[in-house]
């Protein structure tokens, strides 16, 4: 019944206002991002992908599910088009959400209360209706990141032996070379990194990093991911029952 509804609306929602060049005066945001455009229509993903490159992002686009689920761990954020070839976007959203806190905001022609409801219920963290305007899609770009953000520390750079954490620009370096890593994982090494001598509770690392709402399961496929990244398991110690230490490899 939503598939029926939304196709009646697809004909008028075809055309996006994002193939109008980019204002000059659009306010560029003060940290660059990677993100993931899923996106159907070619054109429209191209054009997209070139007004975030002149805002300083880094882009990805892919054009179906499959490949938005085999890409999404990879990016800070997620435009996803509901409207894909290959796979229902709501299941889509929700695989993600179901494995990831990555921000996601959804992005059709599905305009009604009941897809937006549907939306935000499969996971999207905001929703927006073809066509739309570049500027109010990086305004609630901005906003989703900046509901996002962890705690402040007080430690800008962290320098613990060869690893140097740099939290104003996100950066993660092992012996003078960039580790990348993914916006939560960055949280969760620089917390752990800020408390080198203090075993941090799986619930501390919930609250601070993920705000509560996710999964043991999401925070031990984190720490693994991290250590694989970092050459080794000494990094990230385990304290059975209580959570995890910094380690310093």
């Amino acid at each position: 019944m939503f598939r029926g509804r939304a196709v009646s609306q697809r004909a008028t929602s075809s055309t996006l206002e994002l193939r109008k060049p980019v204002p000059p005066q659009v306010r560029r945001t003060s940290t660059n991002w990677r993100v993931l455009v899923v996106e159907n229509n070619t054109g429209d993903m191209e054009t997209l992908a070139t007004g975030l490159r002149r805002h300083g992002h880094q882009v990805e686009g892919v054009g179906t599910g499959n490949a938005a689920l085999q890409a999404y761990q990879g990016a800070d954020i997620v435009l996803l088009d509901l409207e894909l070839p290959d796979l229902d976007g709501l299941d889509v959203c929700r695989s993600i959400r179901s494995l990831s806190d990555v921000p996601l905001i959804a992005v059709t022609g599905w305009g009604t209360e009941l897809d937006r409801v549907l939306g935000l219920q499969a996971g999207a963290d905001d929703y927006l209706v073809k066509p739309y305007g570049f500027r109010e899609l990086v305004a609630r770009m901005d906003a989703v990141m900046r509901r996002s953000r962890p705690q402040v520390h007080t430690e800008q750079v962290v320098l613990r032996g060869p690893l140097r954490i740099d939290a104003a620009s996100r950066e993660v370096s092992l012996h003078g070379r960039v580790v990348e890593v993914t916006r939560k994982e960055f949280d969760l090494l620089y917390l752990l990194a800020c408390h080198p001598e203090t075993v941090v509770s799986r619930k501390r690392i919930m609250q601070q990093v993920w705000g509560g709402s996710w999964s043991r399961r999401t925070v031990d496929t984190h720490v693994s991911s991290l250590r694989g990244k970092l050459g080794g398991s000494d990094w990230i110690v385990t304290v059975r029952g209580v959570g995890f230490r910094f380690g310093g490899g």
